[in-house]
């Protein structure tokens, strides 16, 4: 543990980040990489039409997510700061009240989501052709929700003690089975998208398994024994505060996809719903570098800010925003050049492929500065200031998408919808960077 310690506050910053973000965007692009070989399989396994059903599954799948994301988030923001400030017990602590709050939100969601499970998918944009789809799919993912949930929030705390190759391995792990397993079940044995979500369960709880096994081997810095498991107020309030923006992203991005579908199938068709299903996980994928890079982030910056080594905070967030943006254009260009090649090798053919490489292009086209609105909400995760941090999250889906793809398409149509993306992330960038460059002063005058 004093190893790593003297890592996070000592180390190069260049060769910091990559070791700490390197593994981490392996594992999401790893991850990533299985989201759209998956959608390849149902696409040409199953039907064009069955990845409208999984376009409109996953908004649901993310506010799963959400719960993961807001307990794992919160919890490593919490052991980043206790661990720079020496307060070992604190990190234990907040670990095992992270364990029992996913248990119990994970259990709760699952016996909601499998209850409600048609008005749900109702709710969220299914037409009758894609709702059997879409129910065949969520209801094996809810029941193994738990693992996935786990597996998720525990990779956050492992990387905020700083070992991010178990994180990595985990995720590696459990996307390598699924791609194994995805052809076997949609095509050898036949079960069409229900076989795509039977083998993500299975993929999930072997990963569950593994993370598990690392946190009790003893290599861990993390020692969760039966007193950290007691409900903490203080520590739970810390981490869920700190967690919210993180859920209010991911909540807003389900949100977001409600309106959206629905906004589809008024101004164009399950083949619409299916265009945005593709371009959505593609660009998840081409995000994906983006997220590793803040994952290898917020432990270096939360240590720091917690050791009170402001100059490596703000060099490590002008190192990952420099990064952040190279990895997007690099993105973006490639999509950019290649648009219905992209389309083809989802099973989309002619016009259709022709109109989904036009809205790729539209909705990428601002990807190059993504990075700063996500290197901004993380930086304000890692220093603990809760407040900004939900209202970066929150500024490009709620404050500025939502009104635009209300507005917008009423005059343009469908292409209201697909120019909603790239104005919405110009100007929610202008926001983060004004938030940014203000803390960044404020902080550097505490240390005067």
């Amino acid at each position: 543990m004093n190893t790593r310690n003297h890592m996070l506050g000592n180390e190069k910053m260049s060769k910091l980040l990559l070791k700490l973000s390197l593994p981490a965007t392996i594992g999401m692009i790893v991850n990533a990489l299985y989201n759209l070989i998956d959608t390849i399989f149902v696409g040409r396994g199953v039907s064009p039409l069955a990845i409208g059903g999984l376009t409109i599954a996953l908004p649901i799948q993310m506010i799963i997510m959400a719960f993961a994301q807001m307990i794992g988030i919160g919890t490593a923001s919490l052991i980043s700061r206790s661990l720079g400030a020496k307060d070992i017990e604190k990190a234990d602590m907040a670990s095992g009240n992270a364990f029992l709050a996913i248990t119990i939100l994970s259990t709760l969601t699952m016996i909601f989501g499998l209850i409600f499970i048609d008005p749900l998918l109702k709710f969220f944009g299914a037409t009758e052709k894609l709702l059997p789809y879409s129910k065949a799919y969520l209801s094996v993912i809810f029941l193994g929700s738990i693992f996935y949930s786990f597996a998720v929030a525990s990779n956050n705390i492992v990387r905020a003690e700083g070992n991010a190759k178990v994180a990595m391995f985990t995720m590696i792990v459990g996307t390598g089975l699924n791609i194994i397993l995805d052809p076997i079940f949609i095509f050898v044995l036949k079960l069409g998208i229900k076989g795509a979500a039977l083998a993500t369960i299975i993929s999930q709880f072997v990963s569950f398994l593994y993370i598990l096994k690392y946190l009790y081997s003893g290599k861990s810095s993390i020692k969760v024994k039966l007193h950290h498991l007691k409900p903490n107020k203080e520590i739970l309030k810390e981490i869920f505060s700190i967690g919210s923006s993180a859920f209010a992203r991911q909540t807003a991005g389900s949100i977001l996809a409600i309106i959206i579908n629905n906004s589809l199938k008024t101004y164009g068709s399950n083949a619409a719903i299916t265009i945005y299903g593709i371009i959505n996980r593609f660009v998840i994928f081409l995000c994906m570098p983006i997220f590793g890079t803040v994952q290898g982030m917020q432990p270096i910056a939360g240590f720091n800010y917690g050791a009170k080594k402001i100059d490596r905070v703000k060099e490590v967030v002008k190192l990952s925003i420099i990064t952040t943006t190279v990895l997007a254009s690099f993105g973006a260009l490639i999509a950019q050049i290649f648009p219905i090649s992209i389309m083809k090798l989802f099973g989309l053919k002619d016009n259709l492929a022709i109109e989904g490489s036009k809205a790729l292009r539209i909705v990428i086209s601002m990807l190059p500065i993504i990075g700063i609105q996500i290197v901004g909400a993380t930086f304000f995760q890692s220093i603990g200031k809760a407040v900004p941090s939900l209202i970066l999250s929150l500024s490009r889906q709620l404050l500025f998408f939502i009104p635009i793809v209300l507005i917008l398409p009423h005059f343009i149509g469908l292409y209201g919808i697909w120019l909603a993306f790239p104005i919405s992330d110009i100007l929610s960038t202008i926001i983060t960077t004004s938030l940014v460059k203000r803390e960044m002063k404020k902080i550097s005058l505490k240390t005067i």
